[in-house]
């Protein structure tokens, strides 16, 4: 259409217009732009790991390192869907410069993310972070640790709860108890032989051979109706709702729930709303070693709360780099006793807070006499001295064993008399004479690890560990927005997480 307007200046503009030569797509893209470093980055890795997941023989299939950098890219540039992957390999030049032009549909990507990646991607994230310590950019030596929790590909109401189980077994073993002596009454000499019966173990097996037992016994005998109809639903329900928990409790573990949708996924409470109120989600919990705010380390858990993570987290760091960390240094959540011992076995230098430890600092707590952290101990004597000097003696030790098996030692200390002193009211609420619990090991780890924090060292530490660790999940959950799993099942929510771990390492590189 022609333009009316004479005082109208354009630039020219022709869609049909022919080109001698067909522009190339490296002249189009930028030299510094991410997705050159991606490119670079993958091409020097080895990836025979990875091309053991395929067989010889057959049809030709798109070449492994291609996909990775399609995948890697994709997760860089925030788009995690296959079907969008599979869009940008038409349409953006980037994706259709790193693949060749190549254009692999959804399901070779889903696949290759899947099943190619399951055994190889955690080998293929540590050579990366080598290439980055050799270029200077990272150290692995020194490590922060923190965990984040993330939604699973689950629906938040498909949940199963462990107590609920144990519930209505408990509830299937009394009614089932009820039935038996009803009938112990009503058929008195048919039963006169049988031994007395345990309903605190039962299974579907027993139980219908129970119900059996009950139903020859009241076969001629006259029935109170809601017996009857009692029974005739325990018969028709009862072992098949049985061997329904059976399932469920092999699938929960030592778990407390899980979802329908995801097994793999447990109920945790995330803080996604403004004021930080606990929501209960099916979720992993992610733990993530950092340094430099690079990832070096990364593992997925599926019990919420830190303290049973961190020695596998460990492991899986020593299994990537054949050694564990000079030093690490993390939050209060992982501050246990026996995470403590651990450390100091493997001989890593380590400034994890404990419970308690910002309050030890305070006026009110450090003056306050009757607590029993600050009960004076002495070591020779073995005994700890009440508020008013007197001492107290070891009655005796008990053990208590934590959710991991991890055996605890506390020695007790009994004041001699309590009856008369002065200070009673503010000291304890006992009816007799104050006792104090102590775990001499773990009193000795904090007070070991007191001073290590409380140095200009640590202090360097725990200033540096927020906005090292926490900046990395602060980028990954808002400025990726990535705060829900595509897939489903911890071993591919694992290639996920690898995924975007490689892509914040290599995102930062280019930057």
């Amino acid at each position: 259409m022609k333009e009316t307007s004479k005082n109208l200046h354009f630039k020219p503009y022709d869609q049909n217009q022919p080109m001698l030569l067909p522009p190339s797509l490296e002249e189009l893209i930028e030299a510094n732009h991410p997705v050159r470093v991606v490119s670079q980055v993958i091409d020097q890795i080895n990836i025979d790991v990875l091309l053991k997941q395929y067989k010889p023989g057959g049809t030709s299939v798109y070449h492994p390192r291609m996909l990775l950098k399609v995948m890697v890219y994709c997760y860089l540039t925030n788009i995690f869907s296959s079907r969008k992957m599979e869009s940008g390999l038409r349409e953006n030049i980037h994706l259709m410069w790193l693949s060749g032009m190549s254009k692999p549909d959804h399901n070779t990507l889903a696949r290759f993310r899947s099943e190619r990646l399951k055994n190889s991607l955690r080998q293929i994230f540590g050579q990366i972070v080598e290439l980055l310590v050799e270029e200077g950019l990272v150290s692995i030596k020194n490590i922060y640790t923190d965990g984040t929790k993330i939604e699973a590909n689950a629906n938040k109401y498909s949940f199963v709860w462990g107590r609920a189980i144990k519930t209505s077994k408990q509830r299937i073993s009394k009614q089932l108890d009820e039935l038996w002596s009803y009938t112990q009454q009503v058929a008195e000499e048919e039963l006169k032989d049988e031994k007395p019966v345990d309903f605190n173990e039962i299974d579907s097996q027993k139980v219908r051979q129970i119900i059996d037992k009950i139903d020859q016994a009241l076969a001629d005998k006259p029935v109170d109706k809601k017996v009857k109809q009692k029974l005739n639903y325990a018969k028709k329900n009862w072992p098949d709702k049985l061997d329904d928990y059976e399932k469920k409790e092999a699938t929960l573990g030592k778990r407390n729930s899980f979802s329908k949708t995801d097994p793999d996924a447990t109920f945790m409470r995330m803080k996604e709303d403004h004021m930080l109120n606990g929501q209960l989600k099916p979720g992993y919990n992610l733990q993530m070693s950092t340094s430099d705010q690079f990832i070096i380390n990364y593992s997925l858990h599926q019990n919420p709360t830190d303290t049973l993570t961190l020695k596998p987290h460990l492991k899986q760091y020593e299994d990537l780099y054949g050694n564990m960390p000079a030093c690490i240094c993390a939050d209060a959540g992982y501050g246990s006793e026996e995470n403590y011992d651990y450390l100091e076995e493997q001989g890593t230098d380590h400034y994890v807070k404990y419970s308690y430890f910002h309050k030890e600092q305070t006026k009110k707590w450090k003056e306050d006499p009757f607590k029993s952290a600050n009960l004076h101990y002495n070591e020779q004597e073995d005994n700890v001295f009440c508020p008013v000097g007197e001492p107290m003696d070891r009655i005796e030790d008990r053990e208590r064993k934590t959710a991991s098996g991890y055996r605890q030692i506390y020695a007790r200390y009994e004041a001699k008399n309590c009856e008369g002193c002065s200070l009673r009211s503010s000291c304890h609420k006992l009816k007799g004479n104050r006792i104090v619990e102590i775990n001499h090991n773990l009193r000795n780890h904090k007070n070991r690890v007191r001073k290590k924090l409380l140095s200009n060292e640590g202090k360097k530490h725990r200033s540096k560990r927020p906005a090292d660790v926490e900046a990395v999940f602060g980028n990954i959950k808002h400025n990726k927005n990535f705060k829900r799993f595509m897939l489903r099942g911890i071993k591919k929510v694992d290639i996920e997480t690898g995924l975007l771990a490689i892509a914040h390492n290599l995102a930062k590189k280019a930057a």
